[in-house]
């Protein structure tokens, strides 16, 4: 009886004779690195969507020393509008969640006593930096004064603290008196969800997915309104 396992150098004509002995050529794993895997550093938190219902990028989590993040290239991303408000480019900024904040750890993390998300900010020597940075690849030319360099997801719901793909200019909202600072709506509606995923009225996964889709209708879309 013929052997089942040719090499990977047999021809298509003893593949064929095998096939008809009965023989079936063995499927081979494609591991990562290769067509189809994915680097550790661009994984993905199974249960969590993304800016348009894709799995949410794992971030690095909180660092002891942060560096300037590379940014997409100037003029590659556009700001989408809901009811007027600002959101950003799901291909720029689609989300990153930090590892270090999960379901089991909410009690030591996001939701411990004394705060959470002081203890992950990057300084301001960072933040200043990456935020002329990224306003170019979203053709940002308002008062970098009105404007917030924001987390997608925000630290208080587990969002990544330097992950690119969660930091954007959001321009201030509509009606802002230029020069009037930073006030926008955003914010209290992350207030909001993070309240409620340490009360128990809603999970991480569903407030950051919720958040990273769209922050304007993410409260109602989880019955908190």
């Amino acid at each position: 009886m013929p052997s089942c396992n040719p090499s990977s150098a047999a021809s298509s004509v003893l593949l064929a004779g095998l096939l008809l002995a009965g023989c079936s050529p063995k499927a081979h794993n494609v591991g990562a690195g290769s067509l189809g895997g994915t680097p550790a550093s661009k994984a993905s938190a199974a249960g969590a969507g993304g800016g348009l219902g894709q799995t949410i990028a794992v971030g690095a989590g909180p660092q002891k020393t942060y560096t300037v993040q590379q940014q997409p290239p100037a003029g590659s991303c556009h700001y989408r509008t809901e009811g007027g408000e600002p959101l950003p480019d799901p291909k720029c900024t689609p989300g990153a969640i930090s590892p270090a904040v999960t379901e089991a750890t909410l009690k030591s993390t996001i939701c411990r006593k004394g705060g959470y998300t002081g203890g992950v900010r990057r300084p301001v020597s960072i933040t200043s930096r990456e935020k002329k940075l990224n306003a170019a690849p979203y053709g940002y030319t308002g008062r970098m004064g009105d404007a917030e360099y924001d987390h997608l997801i925000s630290l208080q719901l587990g969002g990544d603290p330097n992950d690119e793909r969660n930091l954007w200019v959001e321009p201030a909202d509509p009606g802002h008196n230029p020069g009037g600072g930073i006030n926008n709506k955003k914010n209290p509606v992350e207030t909001k969800l993070h309240t409620a995923v340490c009360s128990g009225r809603t999970t991480l996964a569903a407030a950051q997915q919720a958040v990273a889709s769209d922050w304007t209708t993410a409260a109602s879309k989880l019955g908190l309104n």
